[in-house]
């Protein structure tokens, strides 16, 4: 068996990636795929916390545009990423994984209020832990909550599962010469303006010196082969 390379991680899966073909709302089969990879790694020995978008639902600065107050808007976009949490965690439960979610917004009817640790000892004990509402505060996206979650687990690596299979010169659909990078530093992610996450989480990433791999969620099975040291998708990183 091949050697782990990662051994605690956090997967960031956008909410549109969990929509599948339909783009709203939940494809269970796309989440049933995602949750027998998760489970694969964590019987591999693998640590695994997640955080979930919630764009499937509502995008709070996209959707609520000029409409809504922003702050409330992106109040509502926290919570669509409580429901994206508790559908995995759902199917991580049918196939016996040990799952907690934790939400940033305090809700304890339905979740544990986040609590580094607890989480901690989690992720420990074998426990998959699902991270919902992003920071908890408006004006940040979840990409940013991921990075801010990532760094207080000190995980590993960012795993970014999207609905592309790395970070372009430029965007694919638009632009046929777009070239894929195979690896890059976060300083020409930052000065080409290169769509990995927003500038935010970026730096944050940066600053706390976490390297992020994105890739195509179309296969579930490219978590596992990241995890694994297979060379898929995008490595972001410091310097190589």
């Amino acid at each position: 068996m091949s050697e782990i390379k990662y051994k605690r991680v956090l997967l960031k899966i956008s909410g549109e990636a969990l929509a599948g073909d339909q783009h709203r709302g939940l494809d269970f089969n796309v989440i049933g795929g995602v949750c027998d990879v998760i489970k694969k790694c964590v019987e591999a020995g693998v640590q695994v916390g997640v955080v979930v978008g919630g764009g499937n639902f509502w995008r709070g600065l996209k959707d609520g545009g000029d409409r809504m107050e922003r702050v409330r808007a992106d109040q509502m976009g926290m919570l669509a990423t409580v429901i994206n949490c508790l559908a995995v965690a759902d199917c991580l439960e049918q196939r016996d994984v040990p799952v907690r979610v934790q939400t940033a917004v305090e809700m304890n009817k339905i979740a544990e209020p986040y609590i580094r640790g607890k989480a901690l000892r989690h992720l420990e004990k074998g426990r998959v832990v699902i991270f919902g509402c992003g920071t908890g505060n408006p004006y940040f996206s979840t990409d940013t909550g991921a990075v801010l979650r990532a760094a207080e687990i000190d995980a590993d690596v960012i795993l970014l599962a999207k609905n592309i299979d790395g970070v372009y010169s430029a965007d694919p659909l638009k632009d046929p010469t777009a070239v894929k990078y195979d690896e890059i530093t976060y300083d020409e992610v930052l000065a080409k303006h290169l769509m990995v996450m927003d500038t935010t989480a970026t730096s944050l990433s940066m600053d706390n010196h976490i390297p992020i791999v994105l890739f195509a969620l179309k296969d579930p099975e490219n978590i596992y082969r990241v995890i694994m040291g297979e060379k898929i998708g995008t490595i972001v990183k410091e310097e190589f």
